[in-house]
């Protein structure tokens, strides 16, 4: 977290809270998105059981928005399945919906990294653009933007993985459309009810 990040955040202030893993830690997010009042939780070889983990230090913050990417520690080494980060994920979404109600979620993709990881990793994203509904979040897909074919484009990227200043404008191009677009829609005026939960199960 950067010493702005830090001076600024804090329980009910509001903004636009990023959660994830080095690929949110790295971003310069209050300089990219002048005006806005950013909160960045990410931290360096996070996994989604580790965002699992540390929901409460994101409730306690109550932003207007969460921007949340995680998955691809998950699948370093082959450690883990599509399934299990899907899983997590979604209990994720759930939590944060039933905690903070009028939180606008917005989910990001996993993004693309070396070719052995496409399959899992498009796996994952088919079904968490399927589940997002559920917990009235919004996906963004930044696959199209950054990849090339099956991997992250050589000219975004220095090792394969993380992105670069270049990589990183790519995705902020991204971004800010799809922070205007889920501001527009009415927050959520209720917490997600266990009947939902039944059915985020069965999918």
């Amino acid at each position: 977290m950067s010493d702005d990040d830090t001076k600024t955040g804090g329980a009910g202030d509001g903004g636009v809270l990023f959660l994830g893993d080095s690929i949110t830690a790295g971003g310069d997010w209050g300089q990219w998105l002048p005006g806005e009042h950013t909160i960045n939780l990410g931290i360096d070889g996070d996994t989604t059981d580790g965002v699992l983990a540390r929901l409460d230090e994101v409730v306690q913050a109550a932003p207007e928005v969460i921007v949340l990417l995680i998955g691809t520690n998950d699948f370093g080494h082959h450690r883990a399945s599509a399934e299990h980060v899907v899983r997590n994920v979604e209990s994720t979404l759930v939590q944060l919906r039933r905690a903070l109600p009028g939180v606008r979620l917005l989910l990001v993709s996993i993004l693309p990294r070396q070719a052995e990881y496409a399959s899992k990793t498009e796996q994952a994203n088919r079904h968490l653009r399927q589940f997002v509904a559920t917990c009235h979040a919004q996906y963004l897909d930044v696959w199209p933007a950054l990849a090339d074919g099956d991997h992250l484009a050589e000219q975004f990227t220095n090792d394969g993985l993380h992105l670069n200043e270049d990589g990183y404008r790519a995705y902020v191009g991204e971004l800010v459309p799809a922070l205007e677009r889920v501001r527009e829609l009415p927050p959520m005026s209720r917490p997600i009810s266990l009947a939902d939960l039944r059915d985020a199960q069965d999918r």
